[in-house]
């Protein structure tokens, strides 16, 4: 009752550090029914490259060479396996190709679906792995009565595609009796695409469809508690790896805010070192505003870009100071700092006129 209680509470959704923590321990969304398909679509590959490397005919040259010295095999245990082993040579040179295509087709399946994954915990074993109960459960759950929907449908609609295209082809069989062994190949090998390509495109929309089935179950089983989103974001919050990637965030928005907004200011008022506030004043405004303001290495890059831009800096220590501790960013400023502001700025346009 309580694992059916705790399942309904997980009405949240995942957050990137539960998928992170997900991925690292192996639990994945996967589809076994890519692998079948890059497999058939392999097979399919290799059964068309055959004419073309000719490896049809060259296994079965030689084969015939091979079974035409079979007389010549010393009848000892060394001979019988040498012959073995050549033989087994023969067959792997002239299949080397299609298997080799299936085989990174096979590779292939989990690399399309997620990045690669290295975990031990899936291989660990675990006795709940073992317990009865459990397989019921998966064998009478969701996921279990889905599979087996899925492999009944799978056959169904495979066998029903199968048939029709063997029966279509019927008159073609009929033809093949007496034909050459070359002949009879040939035509089984174009038979065989046909049905391949029937199932292939058939196995497509199953693939697409399982796909988005085995996401949408994985996302539903990381689910969260109200308990366990608040829980993490604690974690978080306390962790110093966290804090200083957000304080490092924090500084390079500020630094490109800055470099935006200071060469816009019509003033910045300065002490020497510790403290800077950039100032716009525009005729029509009801007061001057703050677009940025720094200390000590902020403040600096604050003055070199007004420097860079010809902003006028004002040096003006406890004006500087009183402004950055009352004054917030895109703010106008308090009105007890008027007259001192307007006595910098009006020196300022004045210092502009006679320039121009």
């Amino acid at each position: 009752m309580a694992e059916g209680q705790e399942g309904e509470d997980k009405t949240e959704e995942p957050t990137p550090h539960r998928l992170q923590e997900a991925h690292k321990r192996g639990d994945v969304p996967k589809s076994q029914e890519v692998s079948v398909f890059l497999g058939l679509g392999a097979l399919t590959l290799a059964l068309m490259l055959m004419p073309v490397f000719g490896t049809g005919p060259r296994l079965a040259h030689d084969l015939k060479s091979y079974l035409a010295g079979a007389h010549l095999v010393p009848s000892d245990g060394a001979g019988i396996q040498a012959a073995g082993t050549n033989g087994l040579f023969v067959a792997l040179r002239a299949l080397a190709l299609p298997l080799g295509i299936v085989i990174a087709a096979a590779l292939a399946a989990g690399l399309v679906q997620h990045r690669p994954v290295f975990s031990a915990e899936q291989l660990t074993p675990k006795l709940s792995r073992l317990s009865p109960l459990a397989g019921l459960k998966r064998m009478f759950g969701a996921q279990g009565i889905v599979q087996f929907v899925k492999g009944i449908a799978k056959i169904a609609l495979v066998g029903t595609l199968a048939g029709w295209v063997l029966w279509r082809e019927r008159d073609r069989f009929e033809s093949l009796v007496g034909q050459e062994p070359t002949a009879v190949v040939a035509v089984s090998l174009g038979l065989a695409l046909k049905l391949l390509g029937g199932i292939l495109a058939l196995h497509a929309i199953i693939t697409i469809a399982d796909i988005l089935f085995q996401r949408f179950s994985w996302m539903k089983r990381q689910r969260m508690t109200r308990e366990e989103v608040k829980r993490e974001m604690k974690e978080q919050d306390g962790n110093p790896e966290i804090k200083a990637k957000l304080r490092q965030l924090r500084q390079q928005r500020l630094r490109q805010s800055v470099a935006k907004a200071v060469p816009k200011a019509t003033v910045v008022i300065a002490n020497p070192t510790h403290f800077a506030v950039a100032l716009r004043y525009e005729s029509g405004m009801a007061a001057p505003v703050c677009v940025a303001k720094g200390v000590d290495a902020l403040a600096l890059r604050i003055r070199a870009i007004a420097a860079e831009h010809g902003v006028a800096v004002i040096e003006n220590p406890p004006l500087a100071r009183a402004l950055h501790a009352t004054v917030e960013i895109d703010d106008e400023i308090p009105v007890d700092h008027y007259k001192a502001v307007a006595e910098v700025i009006g020196f300022v346009l004045r210092l502009k006129r006679r320039a121009s």
